[in-house]
């Protein structure tokens, strides 16, 4: 369930909250808390408005609300927003849209 954020990222900014990973493997082994790395894989939250070229046009992001994504492992802030934890990205941050 997304929950709305009462949060606007500014100009090639991106909110995203990161999808928890499977807590067991294929082979049905619990992996604890301690040995989960975190996952590179989110959901789109919130947008900024674009960046302007050198003429001053405005190039809006090609991510949208609602969009799966995979990020680069260490990019971001990491930023907390009424006590929920959160990733501010760069769109070039983004690796990739994950289709349904």
């Amino acid at each position: 369930m997304t929950k709305s954020v009462n949060f606007t990222p500014l100009k090639d900014k991106v909110l995203v909250r990161r999808v928890d990973q499977e807590e067991k493997t294929p082979g049905g082994i619990i992996i604890p808390d301690t040995a989960k790395e975190k996952p590179a894989e989110g959901e789109v939250l919130a947008v900024g408005t674009g960046i302007r070229d050198d003429q001053g046009k405005l190039h809006p992001l090609d991510v949208q609300v609602g969009d799966r994504v995979l990020f680069a492992k260490w990019g971001g802030n990491e930023v907390k927003i009424s006590g929920e934890d959160f990733i501010i990205l760069k769109e070039s941050d983004i690796l990739g849209i994950i289709n349904k």
